[in-house]
């Protein structure tokens, strides 16, 4: 899954799980409530993992880009 549909579908979980859980507590329907904070949890974990993501493929591309630079500076 791309980097961008995956931000897309975590902070849909975030939201979606966080309406769930508002619902439950209006309604006082604690099984809604937990799902919905499970649902939203797991939204949150999937951002954060995509994040590290991110930050994991810039780092491969900066060390990529200083190994090149080494090299042509002992050509």
């Amino acid at each position: 899954m791309s980097n961008t549909k995956s931000k897309i579908e975590s902070t849909k979980d975030k939201l979606v799980g966080g309406v769930k859980e508002t619902v439950g507590k209006v309604t006082n329907n604690e099984e809604l409530e937990l799902k919905g904070k499970i649902q939203s949890k797991k939204g949150e974990l999937e951002k954060n993992a995509a994040d590290i993501g991110d930050k994991a493929d810039k780092l491969k591309e900066d060390v990529a880009e200083n190994i090149n630079d080494a090299i042509d500076k002992h050509k």
